[in-house]
């Protein structure tokens, strides 16, 4: 009996040993994402990854985007630990690398193939030659368009367009009794923001933000032409309330058809033709405009995904990384929501291929990535690197308060020139308090 009763619990200890043991070995990893489409999208194919990954639980926590660089930048800077994954930018990537906050990914699982990345792209997300973000996606910026309104009008969008007919179709589409503004164009403040679209206007009428000796140049008059271009196009031809337009803002007045024109994210490309959008069926898309001196308003972004060096679970972070940002993860969105729909501007190998080529924007926003060039982003030359930033920590603080004063312009609380004078006078007062300028 004795014998029978041992045989009976043998197999009820071999279960509850093998839960044991199961729960033990399972991980959970914390993502920290922000909350546009591409990502959701991600969060929603994610099941893939854990069908594959049983005894991986994904948890995800999605933010704004401001309110996402707050929280990631706490947490990796105190060691919190909160978060195994994170998402950045091609702005916190070197910087995050330099301060040792981030582990390498130069050894990706699973054929990763870091050669495939496109190289603006990967030099972004790297320090001295060491890939620190996975590129999840990619962008520049360009021009999107009415291709209707352009007919009606008897217009014809350059695939080059220059500032100046820029400014005289958004005059002549401009129709404020149907409710259509000639141009939309980022005007809520942050260094994200209208700092990021005003920069890159700023590098093609050869302004910078320093000279060689670090010295600002906000009140310069190369800065003074490319913000009266700016305040311009949007008090005369933009939408109402301008300054509390970001990209999401003027994202869903384009697919309402409210934007005649449209500079912004080479990433919107995907949106403004899907079914969310009133003018699919009517959308062009041609470079970012230039002024003629050599340099386009194109910037160079990158959401990328980094994992911090405090995380307990590096090779389980690292896989999903891996996945996430992978060719595999390309046709997987291509097979489930169409080629269109495909994270854009990270592999030469999408562009490449027959199926991608296909997308009406595709073949725009490579040239557009390849026109930017964060290493001399300017006319002329300048000791920091970053399109539409200045790769310094200072930098988030600085842009954001001149992104104020920018506002003020749109909001008629300040002129141009007052406006210009007191980012200045922001701009040195920062960086005279981190002793970048040598004053007597």
């Amino acid at each position: 009996m004795l014998k029978s009763f041992r045989t009976t619990l043998a197999p009820i200890a071999c279960l509850v040993f093998s839960a044991i043991s199961a729960t033990a070995m399972a991980e959970t990893i914390t993502i920290a994402t922000v909350d546009n489409g591409d990502m959701v999208r991600m969060q929603r194919l994610t099941e893939h990854f854990t069908k594959d990954n049983p005894d991986v639980t994904v948890e995800w926590v999605t933010l704004d985007e401001n309110t996402l660089r707050q929280r990631a930048t706490t947490d990796i800077a105190t060691g919190g630990g909160q978060f195994d994954v994170v998402t950045i930018g091609t702005y916190e990537a070197s910087i995050w690398a330099q301060r040792d906050w981030l582990l390498p990914l130069d050894d990706l699982p699973g054929g990763y193939d870091i050669g495939d990345l496109l190289e603006p792209v990967r030099s972004g997300l790297s320090h001295d030659g060491v890939l620190y973000g996975a590129p999840f996606y990619g962008e520049s910026s360009f021009t999107m368009y009415r291709t209707d309104l352009f007919d009606t009008a008897g217009l014809e969008m350059p695939d080059e367009p220059t500032w100046e007919f820029i400014k005289q179709a958004a005059n002549t589409l401009t129709d404020r009794d149907n409710g259509i503004s000639g141009i939309c164009l980022r005007g809520k403040p942050g260094w994200g923001e209208n700092m990021a679209l005003l920069t890159s206007i700023a590098n093609s009428y050869g302004a910078s933000w320093f000279d060689m000796d670090w010295q600002p140049q906000l009140d310069s008059e190369a800065w003074n032409n490319a913000l009266t271009t700016y305040s311009d196009l949007l008090t005369q031809n933009g939408p109402v309330d301008a300054s509390l337009m970001g990209y999401q803002e003027n994202l869903a007045l384009f697919q309402q058809g409210q934007c005649a024109m449209w500079v912004d994210a080479t990433a919107a490309g995907q949106f403004v033709i899907n079914e969310d959008s009133m003018v699919a069926d009517s959308v062009g898309f041609a470079m970012a405009p230039d002024n003629g001196l050599g340099k386009r308003a194109n910037w160079l972004w990158a959401w990328a995904l980094a994992i911090p060096q405090n995380t307990e679970h590096k090779e389980t972070a690292k896989k999903f990384v891996a996945w996430a940002t992978s060719k595999e993860y390309l046709a997987l969105v291509a097979e489930t929501d169409g080629w269109a729909s495909v994270p854009p501007g990270t592999r030469k190998s999408l562009y490449d291929n027959p199926e991608y080529q296909k997308v009406p924007f595709a073949a725009m926003t490579l040239a557009s990535i390849e026109a930017a060039d964060p290493s001399k982003p300017t006319v002329d030359d300048v000791p920091y690197t970053g399109v539409q930033f200045v790769d310094l920590p200072e930098f988030t603080g600085i842009g954001t308060a001149v992104g104020r004063q920018i506002a003020n312009v749109l909001e008629d609380s300040a002129t141009v020139e007052d406006a210009l004078k007191n980012s200045q006078w922001v701009t040195e007062k920062q960086m005279t308090r981190v002793e970048m300028l040598n004053r007597d």
